[in-house]
């Protein structure tokens, strides 16, 4: 059974960067597509990056692009999302989640997922 664990979410003022980080164990990660998601408070889960199984294709939302940067590293089980200039309104709990087949922005299209990690964009 795959296991995720998002790590790297914290509190950053406008403008900053985080590296979110999502480890996977139980299997290899090779075998699957990986979303980001988020949800803030009071709003729906949206995606925000995806990535193929060989990392050579994906898509990001359009309030991202140009700022956040999706990557995988299969030898190491594990997919990076490098945020930049962030604003107070990327704050959310984001969560990665994997699927077999081709990377996709829909959330209900995963099958596994993360518990989570917090990002705050504060000043």
């Amino acid at each position: 059974q795959l296991q995720l664990v998002e790590s790297g979410g914290g509190s950053v003022q406008p403008g900053g960067s985080l590296r979110l980080s999502c480890a996977a164990s139980g299997s290899t990660l090779d075998a699957y597509a990986i979303g980001w998601f988020r949800q803030a408070p009071g709003k729906e889960r949206e995606g925000v990056s995806c990535i193929s199984k060989t990392g050579r294709s994906g898509d990001s939302a359009r309030s991202v692009k140009g700022r956040f940067i999706i990557s995988r590293d299969n030898a190491n089980n594990t997919v990076y999302l490098q945020m930049n200039s962030l604003k107070p309104e990327d704050t959310a709990i984001y969560y990665c989640a994997a699927r077999r087949g081709w990377p996709l922005l829909a959330s209900y299209e995963y099958e596994y997922w993360g518990l989570g990690t917090q990002v705050t964009v504060s000043s």
